[in-house]
């Protein structure tokens, strides 16, 4: 069944992630990662939503300017993970307070973000191939959100 390759695929894109957070030093390994998480994205989406040529041509370039602006914000949720790392041991209430808030405006531009390029998208495909691309990019973004967030402890 479809749906098994695409729970494998997630699966894949979500652990180079959820390794990368564990070791967030090199930008190096960082580059590579994302572009392989990247790739695999495109890998999917290419195969579930099977564009004609003229939805490709429209699809494509929405979907690249949407995932260079995540990028930016995945980084800025990364150095969040880090600077919470950093204080781990010796975190304050202030501290904690910060990367809370820090984290809330990271999620509230990121929803803000994935509605604003859904739209366009649903735009520029028809109505099932919009929704299917908004299940996918749902699906995607909880199974990496789960891997990443299990390997980041709750503070103390």
């Amino acid at each position: 069944m479809k749906l098994a390759t695409l729970a494998l695929a997630l699966i894949v894109t979500a652990f180079p992630v959820a390794s990368f957070a564990q070791d967030a030093t090199t930008s190096a390994d960082e580059q590579i990662l994302i572009k392989q998480i990247q790739t695999n994205r495109r890998g999917v989406y290419a195969e579930y939503l099977k564009l004609t040529d003229a939805e490709s041509k429209a699809f494509w370039p929405i979907y690249d300017e949407y995932e260079a602006k995540s990028k930016v914000l995945a980084d800025r949720y990364l150095a969040m993970v880090d600077k919470f790392a950093e204080k781990y041991d010796t975190l304050t209430d202030a501290d904690g307070s910060e990367i809370l808030k820090e984290r809330l405006k990271i999620e509230r531009k990121r929803l803000d973000l994935k509605e604003k390029y859904t739209n366009r998208i649903a735009k520029v495909l028809p109505g099932k191939k919009a929704l299917r691309y908004a299940q996918l990019e749902a699906r995607i973004e909880n199974l990496t959100q789960r891997n990443i967030y299990t390997l980041i402890p709750l503070a103390r």
